[in-house]
C-alpha cells in the first residue's frame, strides 16, 4: 500500500510539473504588462468603432436611459486618446495615493525599521508558538514588500534550526506565508492604497462620485491574517513537518549568520520609540474625532467622512515617515535631517517601473470609461447573471476561480486588478455587490497561487535559499511543499470570505459586505 501511495503521488507530481511547465512556457510568451495594457487599449479603440457602427447599446437599470458605445475613432475620441493622454495619467486614481504612501515607506525602509520589525517579530518567540508567529508575520509582511522575502525566508530557516527543528520547514513556512498570504495583513500596507485607487476608478464607471478608501477591507484582511496563519500552521505541522523531518540537510546552511539577524540594543530602543510614535498618533487621531463638534469630523459631523479617514493614505505615509525617522535617529541609520528627503527621493525612483505601468493602465481605463464599453458590458453582464438566477456566493466563487487562474500567469496583483476591475466592479455593482466586496474577492484570488507560480521571481529566490540546505533540491522539491499551502489557503480563504458575506460583517469602516 505504501509503495502504491508513493507511485500515485509521484504520478500526480509529474502531471502537475508538466502543467506548470506549460504555464511557464505560455506565460513567458505573454508581453510585459505595459504592452499588455497598450494592446488592450488598441483593442478598445477598434472595438468601440465596430460596436458604434453596429449600434450596440444597453439600457441603464437606474434611470432607463440608453447607453450607446462611442467610437474612439471619432473627433471626440481622438481628443480622449491624444489630447487627454496627460490628464488620463494625472487623474489615474491609484497614482497619487501610492506615491504619497511610498514616500513614507521609503524612509522606514532606509532607516531599517521594516527589517527590524520582521526580525524582532520572530527571533524571541517561544518554541511552541514559533510556527504560528512566523506564519502571522509572513502573512502581514507585505508592508515590507520585497524585503519580506529577503529577510524573513532565510531567517525562518535559521530560527527553526536554532530551535532544533528542520530549517527547510522554517524556510517553506516563511515563503508560503509571505507569498500565499500577500493580500492579508494585520497592519495597513501600501497595497491597500493601491487597490483602493484602482477599485475607485472602476466603480466610477457606474457612479462618478464613488470612492473606496484604503481601509475599506481592513477588518477582513486583519482577521484573515490571523485565520490564514492558523491554516498555514496546521499545514506546516500536520503535513510538512513529517515530510521535512525525513529530509537530510546538507552543510550548515546559514547558521553562522543567525547572530547577525538578532536585534541590537539600539534597534530594540528604536523599535520602542517607533511604537511610541504609532501609539501617540493613534491617540491624537482618536482625540480629534471623539468630540461631536470636532473640526476634524466630516461636513455631516460623521467620523467616516472625516478628512483623517478619507485622507488615510496621507496619514499612512506620514506615520511611516515619522516612525522611520525616529527609528533612524535612535539607531544612527538616519542621523542627519537631509537623509530623510534623500530616502523619499529614492522611494520615488524605486516606483519608476510602477509609474510606467500606470501610464498604460491609465489610458486603458480612460478609453474603457469614455467609450461606454464598461457600462454596456456591466449592464449586459449583470442582466445575464440576474436572469440566470445565479446566487451571489456562486458569482463570488466564480470570480475567485477566474482570477486565480489568471494569477498563475500574471503575478503582478496591481496589473491584474487594473485589468479585471473595470469589468467585475461595475458589473457586480449593478447586482448590488459593493465594490469593496469585489475588491476583497480579488484579494482572495490573487494570493494563494503566488507560491506555486513558476512566473514569480520569488519562487526562484526561495529555491536558491532552499538549496543552501539541500543541494539537490529542484523545482519539484519546493513545489511539493508549497502546493499544500496553496490549496489550503485558496480553499480556506474562500470559505472565510463566504462566511463573512453570509454573516454580513462589514469589510472595513463604512464598507458593508452586501
Amino acid at each position: 500500500m505504501a509503495t502504491a501511495d508513493v507511485r500515485s503521488t509521484g504520478r500526480a507530481m509529474a502531471v502537475l510539473m508538466r502543467f506548470l511547465q506549460f504555464i511557464e512556457r505560455a506565460g513567458n510568451k505573454l508581453p510585459h504588462p505595459f504592452w499588455l495594457f497598450i494592446l488592450m487599449g488598441v483593442l478598445v479603440v477598434l472595438l468601440s468603432a465596430v460596436l458604434e457602427a453596429l449600434g450596440v447599446y444597453a439600457v441603464s437599470p437606474a434611470d432607463g436611459e440608453r447607453i450607446a458605445v462611442k467610437s474612439l475613432l471619432s473627433a471626440e475620441g481622438v481628443q480622449v486618446v491624444f489630447g487627454d493622454a496627460v490628464a488620463n495619467f494625472a487623474e489615474f486614481p491609484p497614482m497619487a495615493l501610492i506615491v504619497v504612501v511610498m514616500l513614507g515607506v521609503a524612509v522606514a525602509e532606509r532607516a531599517g525599521l521594516l527589517n527590524a520589525v520582521l526580525r524582532g517579530s520572530v527571533t524571541r518567540v517561544p518554541d511552541k508558538l514559533l510556527t504560528f508567529a512566523l506564519a502571522l508575520v509572513g502573512v502581514s509582511a507585505s508592508v515590507a514588500s520585497d524585503a519580506a522575502y529577503v529577510v524573513l525566508v532565510p531567517l525562518g530557516a535559521m530560527i527553526f534550526k536554532a530551535a532544533g527543528r528542520s530549517p527547510i520547514l522554517g524556510l517553506v513556512t516563511a515563503f508560503g506565508s509571505i507569498s500565499a498570504g500577500y493580500n492579508a495583513s494585520i497592519a495597513l500596507t501600501p497595497g491597500d492604497a493601491l487597490f483602493a485607487g484602482l477599485t475607485t476608478g472602476a466603480a466610477q464607471i457606474i457612479d462618478p462620485q464613488y470612492t473606496v478608501t484604503p481601509v475599506a477591507n481592513y477588518f477582513f484582511t486583519a482577521v484573515s491574517a490571523v485565520l490564514l496563519a492558523l491554516i498555514i500552521t496546521a499545514v506546516a505541522e500536520l503535513v510538512l513537518a513529517p515530510a521535512t523531518a525525513r529530509m537530510e540537510v546538507d552543510g550548515d546552511g546559514a547558521d553562522a549568520e543567525l547572530g547577525d539577524m538578532r536585534l541590537t540594543a539600539d534597534e530594540r530602543r528604536g523599535l520602542r520609540n517607533a511604537l511610541l510614535v504609532v501609539v501617540v498618533v493613534a491617540a491624537l487621531i482618536a482625540a480629534a474625532l471623539i468630540p461631536s463638534g470636532s473640526p476634524f469630523r466630516g461636513e455631516d459631523g460623521g467620523v467616516l467622512s472625516s478628512p483623517l479617514i478619507t485622507g488615510i493614505a496621507f496619514i499612512m505615509g506620514l506615520l511611516f515617515l515619522v516612525s522611520g525617522a525616529v527609528f533612524g535617529r535612535t539607531t544612527g541609520s538616519l542621523s542627519r535631517a537631509r537623509e530623510i528627503p534623500e530616502a523619499m527621493a529614492q522611494g520615488v525612483r524605486d516606483l519608476a517601473p510602477v509609474l510606467v505601468l500606470f501610464f498604460a493602465a491609465a489610458q486603458f481605463l480612460a478609453y474603457f470609461k469614455w467609450t461606454g464599453l464598461g457600462e454596456v458590458l456591466a449592464v449586459r453582464g449583470a442582466g445575464l447573471l440576474d436572469s440566470a438566477g445565479v446566487p451571489t456566493p456562486v458569482m463570488l466563487v466564480g470570480m475567485v476561480l477566474v482570477c486565480t487562474v489568471m494569477n498563475i500567469m500574471i503575478t503582478s496583483g496591481s496589473a491584474q486588478w487594473a485589468l479585471v476591475a473595470p469589468v467585475f466592479v461595475p458589473m457586480f455593482m449593478l447586482l448590488s455587490i459593493p465594490p469593496e466586496t469585489t475588491q476583497a474577492v480579488f484579494r482572495v484570488a490573487d494570493s494563494p497561487t503566488n507560491v506555486i507560480s513558476p512566473m514569480s521571481p520569488y519562487f526562484a529566490m526561495a529555491l536558491g535559499f532552499l538549496q543552501r540546505y539541500r543541494r539537490d533540491a529542484g523545482i519539484g522539491t519546493l513545489l511539493s511543499m508549497t502546493l499544500p499551502i496553496s490549496v489550503a489557503m485558496l480553499v480556506g480563504w474562500t470559505l472565510i470570505l463566504l462566511a463573512w458575506w453570509g454573516l454580513g460583517i462589514p469589510l472595513g469602516p463604512g464598507a458593508p459586505v452586501r
